[in-house]
């Protein structure tokens, strides 16, 4: 029997840390849980920020948030299940981009975080403390590092990319004051 070192200590707690989070941030979504609105009113958020069809819009980001942290807490498919987070981190960083970087802002500072942490597993792998490597590596081979990281990237870029035209398309002739105007 080996010896567990810090690395493999680490990586379970970056797992079981960023893994648990994301996959509660995801059953807000998917079931209301922990004060989340559930599908409805996700459906309705994800509409109002430009991702359309709404309803569809929550059901993939919750699914990729839930699934994607529930498999990296674990450690299996750590490849796929960090793409599909950080892809669904991607989507909401995107949202909160004009805000700037900080969340106390409304910025993308918890999204990235969560985001970079999913990718960062998935290129690191799972570590000894994990089902991938119980199971023998079977859903964590190399070669699907990039495969997951490429077609989640350009899956997230074709989503963005359309949301950030519905967005432009919104506000389109919408023009703001130029100046303040100020009753005496």
């Amino acid at each position: 029997m080996s010896c567990y070192d810090r690395r493999d200590l680490g990586l379970l707690l970056l797992r079981l840390g960023a893994g648990g989070v994301l996959a509660a941030h995801g059953a807000q979504k998917l079931f209301g849980w922990f004060g989340g609105h559930g599908m409805e009113g996700t459906g309705q958020f994800m509409e109002s920020v430009g991702y359309a069809p709404g309803k569809a819009s929550a059901t993939a980001a919750g699914l990729a948030e839930t699934g994607g942290g529930t498999l990296l807490a674990l450690g299996l498919a750590t490849p796929g299940a960090g793409a599909a987070a950080a892809g669904a981190m991607a989507g909401a960083a995107a949202v909160h981009l004009p805000n700037g970087f900080f969340a106390q802002a409304g910025g993308y500072e918890y999204a990235a975080t969560l985001g970079l942490a999913a990718a960062g597993l998935a290129i690191s792998g799972p570590g000894r403390l994990s089902l991938d490597h119980a199971l023998g590596h079977v859903f964590d081979r190399g070669w699907m590092v990039p495969a997951a990281l490429g077609v989640t990237a350009a899956a997230t870029a074709a989503v963005i990319g359309a949301r950030n035209c519905r967005v432009r398309t919104k506000t389109e002739g919408k023009q703001e004051a130029l100046f303040e105007e100020f009753e005496e």
